[in-house]
């Protein structure tokens, strides 16, 4: 194996049931350069610190752990950046400890475009969802079936969602983020934001890794079931966080960033249920944007709650 090119970079807390695929995808990667594998255990109180031991002794060279004594997550520190005091390899791979890589070629596919493109600052892919508990395949984040070039207003309108995280590589230069990426709680989003803004954003459409869903423990999870206050905090984040992205850039996205705000806002009204808000000429952009699916499914659910009730049981009967 050839000189250390890679620092993978996996945080995980409380992952007993899913650090182990994670580990086990990244020493599958057929590689024809060195790697390494930085994982921080944000204080498990599970089992996951002895799996990752486990795998530290079998694979001394490659596994590299970092045990957190206390929770950071929960002081508000950035828990993805602890690798800037240890990482050694030329670019940097995330994927948390409840995701995982499918494709043994992975890293290498990554590195290799990389290398040949120097002025690409982040190289992503195609993902598919997996269930957590029935570990069936439930959709894909694949926003192209082709591999394209990614506009950095693209990348904002698109949001977290648009790429997973688990399939990020970017050069280990590019790891100092600014202001508006610390001062946000929510990492992927601001972080992919930053690397779109230090030069060329490239996916492939391949399918390479898998993004678990459904997990009770993951924050995707936890919003959904947080009350109105909280996902309007939430929103609230983000939105301050856009607007630092428009001061630092000197308003060079001002209006791609207005229009992410307006969608952000008209999709928590959706959320909340406020329906004739979200209906409102404030918001008819968005709302004429939606799919007709999208605006029946509106209507139903402001008109015909019972219906609504009705498959949000039977959805549940038999996941």
């Amino acid at each position: 194996m050839g000189d250390l090119l890679v620092s993978v970079v996996c945080i995980t807390y409380n992952q007993e049931a899913f650090i182990a695929d994670a580990i086990e995808s990244f020493l599958m990667q057929k590689t024809d350069f060195g790697y390494e594998v930085l994982i921080h255990d944000d204080a498990s109180t599970d089992r996951t610190p002895d799996i990752i031991w486990r795998y530290t002794l079998e694979y001394p060279e490659i596994i590299k752990p970092i045990y957190q004594m206390e929770n950071q997550y929960s002081k508000g520190v950035h828990v993805l950046d602890f690798y800037q005091a240890y990482a050694k390899g030329k670019y940097i791979a995330i994927c948390e400890g409840d995701d995982y890589w499918t494709d043994p070629s992975k890293l290498q596919k990554q590195v290799d475009y990389m290398e040949k493109h120097p002025d690409c600052s982040v190289c992503v892919h195609g993902a598919i969802k997996v269930h957590a508990v029935t570990h069936k395949k439930v959709g894909k984040v694949q926003p192209s079936k082709d591999s394209r070039d990614y506009t950095t207003q693209e990348v904002i309108l698109g949001g977290g969602g648009l790429f997973a995280t688990n399939s990020m590589l970017y050069p280990r230069v590019f790891s100092k983020p600014p202001q508006f990426y610390l001062n946000c709680s929510v990492g992927d989003y601001p972080l992919m934001i930053h690397l779109a803004l230090c030069g060329r954003v490239h996916y492939m459409g391949d399918l390479m890794s898998a993004y678990r869903v459904g997990d009770v423990g993951s924050w995707t999870v936890q919003l959904i079931k947080a009350c109105m206050d909280t996902k309007k905090e939430h929103v609230n984040r983000i939105e301050q966080m856009l607007r630092e992205v428009d001061a630092y850039t000197n308003k060079a996205y001002t209006t791609t960033i207005h229009k992410k705000m307006m969608k952000n806002r008209f999709d928590l009204l959706v959320c909340i249920g406020a329906y004739e808000e979200a209906r409102s000429e404030t918001y008819i952009e968005q709302y004429k944007a939606l799919s007709l699916y999208e605006k029946l499914n509106i209507f139903i659910k402001q008109h015909l709650p019972k219906i609504t009730m009705l498959f949000k049981t039977i959805k549940r009967k038999y996941e």
